[in-house]
């Protein structure tokens, strides 16, 4: 049942009756005599626009696309006209639209000509890695305030745009490599790590640690191993987490060591030098890992493994 209660004399503006009232579950000031509603404390949130009888085949889209961080000038730009549309103007104005679209692009700052580049750049490689459009969205707000702080001047875009690609990754639990990540921009390794450094320390990014869990599925994709055997690895990481075997080492080399045991386990023909290009890691790396393992989850007596 609607709470009604006076809240106002206004006079209704449609048949100037003083009856008005306001009423509490629809937040309306609402004439009693002719139902005219007087004022709204409502917002609504629903669609702009209307379908007429004489409008249905008509675009109803008006608010345009949502802002991007993305794209450099977050999708707000506007073009001169198409080319088609200037056979209807006469000679002296379709020169002057020629010259007005000639010059659109042209009139740029040096802040958006970099930002254009860099995006073009973060957007080709995140297709490459198969990410997620948020993050893509993560990283280029990363290089626009990265550009405000003055963080890119003395270094290469390209491995700001790469740090901020592999800190947004990072920040969202997505599995990629520095190794990746440098194959994709086609610069060092070193010089990702860095870019990936200063932004974490100059923008206050706080990454908790990766989880070797978090690259197990990713490598087991890549050694094409079959699912009982990523189940076993996940048994084996938990049990080597409760023995503190995976404290102070890298993520990637434990998910690879115990990947590799399960593959053995499951009798699946996969080498040291398999799980160590699929993890993009050395085989020493894994040949430790892979001692710790054996000789604490004493794999020899457990599943008849030789060391």
């Amino acid at each position: 049942m609607k709470v009604i209660t006076e809240k106002s004399a206004s006079k209704c503006p449609s048949c100037d009756s003083k009856a008005v009232i306001y009423d509490k579950s629809t937040g309306e000031l609402v004439c009693q005599k002719c139902g005219y509603i007087v004022e709204s404390d409502v917002i609504d949130y629903g669609r702009e626009w209307r379908s007429f009888e004489d409008e249905r085949n008509e675009g109803k889209g008006r608010m345009g696309s949502p802002l991007s961080y993305a794209k450099y000038d977050k999708g707000t730009s506007t073009v001169i006209g198409k080319a088609s549309e200037s056979i209807k103007l006469s000679n002296a104005n379709r020169r002057t639209f020629y010259k007005l679209r000639k010059w659109q692009p042209r009139i740029s700052t040096a802040f958006e000509r970099n930002l254009k580049f860099a995006l073009t750049e973060l957007r080709h490689a995140s297709n490459q890695l198969h990410v997620s459009n948020v993050i893509q969205e993560e990283a280029a707000k990363m290089y626009r305030e990265a550009i405000s702080r003055r963080l890119v001047r003395g270094r290469s875009m390209e491995s700001v745009i790469a740090g901020a690609l592999y800190a947004a990754a990072r920040k969202y639990m997505r599995p990629i490599t520095l190794d990746e990540i440098s194959e994709t921009f086609s610069i060092e390794r070193k010089e990702v790590g860095k870019a990936y450094r200063l932004l974490c320390r100059e923008l206050g990014i706080k990454i908790l640690p990766t989880s070797p869990k978090d690259y197990i599925y990713k490598f087991a994709s890549e050694l094409k191993v079959s699912n009982k055997t990523v189940a076993d690895a996940l048994k084996l990481l938990k049990e080597a987490e409760d023995k503190g075997l995976t404290s102070g080492k890298g993520p990637m080399g434990i998910a690879a060591a115990v990947l590799y045991v399960a593959t053995l386990i499951n009798k699946e023909k996969k080498t040291q030098r398999d799980a160590a290009k699929a993890a993009g890691i050395t085989e020493v790396t894994i040949r430790n890992r892979y001692k710790e393992l054996y000789e604490v989850l004493k794999l020899k007596e457990r599943y008849k493994i030789e060391e």
